[in-house]
Parts: structure tokens; C-alpha cells; sequence
């Protein structure tokens, strides 16, 4: 099952919700994760970023077979393999490699802040449409809330993933992948039950 995160704006939070659900998915029986941006490596907290990824095996053409892909996994966590982006970090223009992803995916979320430009490129961005519901960034002090953005969009939000001090810390310390806090691996979880209901995961705990 291919599930992708995506959003319309930079600094999102995509990455690291991203790391916190290939972190639950590891833990229940195993998770590739592909990274397009070139963030992961520093989020999970490897001390190098892998030179080899998936910009690499692009650029293999159409006859690369798909085994050679998974060849570039790096185990960083018990279950957890990362596939990099390779150098060079950019594969594409944004919204190109956004719609090549997501219309291949199982299902697809997008990751929001409550940002009044964030949503406004949400509504005009042509794969929302296609996107199971969103897992809304709960910053505090925004203006614009879940329910806001559920109406503008017409997609439920899946979750509400907390910006709080310890996931901060865990992100800057790089032990998402082995240590999660608890308030993310939560919206993770609920963000993998909601969006692929048959996907090997425990249950979220309130």
C-alpha cells in the first residue's frame, strides 16, 4: 500500500508527520519510506545523507526494474527503511512530482497548517480533489481551525497533529524514528487507520 503525504506549501510539517507514520507502520510489521524532498535523512537522524535514492534510479530510464528501487533502502530503524532522494535533492518541479506520486498512491492526505495561504493554494491546487481528507498542523495561535478547512475544502480532517515543545526537541534531536512522542504517534496512527483502513495498525489511543 502506497500512502502519500503532500502539501501545497513548504514547512508544512509534511516531513515529519511523514517520519511519525512510517515510524507507527514500522512497528506494526515494517514501512518503506520515500523520501522526494530530501529531508528524511535529517529528520530520522542519520548522520550523512545517502547519495544514492531515488533520483538515482529515475534516472535509470523506464528500464530500471522496480527491485532495484527497494535496493536503496537504508534500515533506520527496527522495520524502518528509507528510501532517499538522492543527489541531485530536486527530481522535479514540485507540483510535478506531487502529481506523479499521488495519482499512483493507495491514498493521499494532505498535511495543512491553519494558514490562510496554505489554504488558499489548497483550494486552487488540482490534486485536492483526489486527496482522502487532511491532517490538519494544530499551531496555536492560528486564526483558521479544522473546521474552517474541512468547509473550504470539503475533505474531513483525519487528524490534528499538535505543534508542542517535546516533538520539536525529538525532531531537532533526530529520534522521531526511535523514540515518538506520544501526541504524534497518535495523529499518525489516526492518519493510517482513516486513510488505509486495512493498513497493519494498531489502534490510537485517545
Amino acid at each position: 500500500m502506497l500512502l502519500a503525504l503532500w502539501s501545497p506549501k513548504g514547512g508544512s510539517g509534511t516531513s515529519v508527520l511523514a517520519a511519525a507514520c512510517a515510524s507507527v507502520l514500522a512497528r506494526s510489521g515494517g514501512c518503506r519510506l520515500v523520501d522526494l524532498a530530501g529531508d528524511q535523512p535529517a529528520v530520522l537522524g542519520l548522520g550523512t545523507d545517502p547519495e544514492t535514492g531515488v533520483a538515482q534510479w529515475l534516472a535509470a530510464g523506464p528500464e530500471a526494474p522496480v527491485d532495484a528501487l527497494a535496493r536503496l533502502a537504508t534500515e533506520v530503524a527496527p522495520g524502518l527503511h528509507l528510501i532517499a532522494a538522492g543527489a541531485p535533492r530536486v527530481l522535479a518541479p514540485a507540483a510535478a512530482a506531487a502529481r506523479m506520486v499521488v495519482e499512483v498512491a493507495d491514498a493521499s492526505v494532505i498535511v495543512l497548517r491553519g494558514c490562510y495561504l496554505s489554504l488558499r493554494r489548497a483550494v486552487h491546487h488540482p490534486l485536492t480533489r483526489r486527496a482522502v481528507g487532511v491532517a490538519f498542523v494544530d499551531e496555536p495561535g492560528r486564526a483558521l481551525g479544522p473546521n474552517e478547512v474541512r468547509e473550504v475544502l470539503e475533505r474531513p480532517v483525519l487528524t490534528r497533529v499538535p505543534v508542542r515543545g517535546p516533538i520539536a526537541r525529538a525532531v531537532d534531536a533526530g529520534v522521531i524514528a526511535v523514540r515518538t512522542p506520544e501526541p504524534l504517534a497518535r495523529a499518525a496512527a489516526r492518519v493510517l487507520e482513516r486513510a488505509l483502513p486495512s493498513a497493519p495498525v494498531a489502534p490510537a489511543r485517545a
